[in-house]
């Protein structure tokens, strides 16, 4: 009996580790239309992650990514850490990552981190390529899923540490 009341503790703390376990990934979805001549960038990361890399600690609140007190080097860190992992070339051009717009979504360790990105394309677009590395420096099993919309053709690549880049042509 008293071995049954301590194993029920222990074994609920080795499942509730298997289930804390983060599932190691980003999303990103680019888009061209030509009636626009403009590329749009959503890229998804998850809160813990984008902590872990920037200041070593997953549950930081120390940048506190928008919210009222968001730090003033919140910003500049992300882009620089983005910067080094991720990039976009259209054309062979590599597109100047200026954030437009960033928000928060989930809760807990589902918090993820949107970031969006925009830059206009006056010429017709014929050759794409796409660098997602994120967190693979820190993450081996990191995947990076990218879905790519140019006018009504779609596809998308999983990058990740092994091939973190992908060129297509239209």
């Amino acid at each position: 009996m008293i071995l049954r009341w301590l194993l029920i503790p222990i074994a609920s703390l080795f499942f509730e580790s298997l289930y804390a376990h983060p599932l190691r990934l980003s999303l990103c979805e680019i888009e061209y239309r030509s009636s626009t001549k403009l590329i749009s960038i959503n890229l998804k990361l998850f809160l813990t992650d984008v902590n872990e890399a920037l200041v070593f600690d997953p549950n930081s609140k120390k940048l506190a990514f928008c919210q009222p007190n968001e730090s003033e080097i919140a910003d500049q860190m992300l882009l620089d850490y983005v910067n080094k992992f991720f990039y976009v070339k259209a054309n062979g051009i590599t597109i100047p990552l200026k954030i437009k717009q960033k928000r928060l979504s989930g809760d807990g360790q589902n918090t993820a981190l949107w970031i969006y990105f925009e830059f206009s394309q006056p010429l017709k677009l014929e050759l794409l390529e796409v660098k997602n590395a994120v967190f693979s420096d820190i993450f081996f099993d990191q995947n990076n899923i990218v879905y790519i919309h140019v006018n009504d053709e779609s596809r998308s690549i999983m990058l990740n540490k092994k091939t973190s880049i992908h060129h297509l042509e239209f």
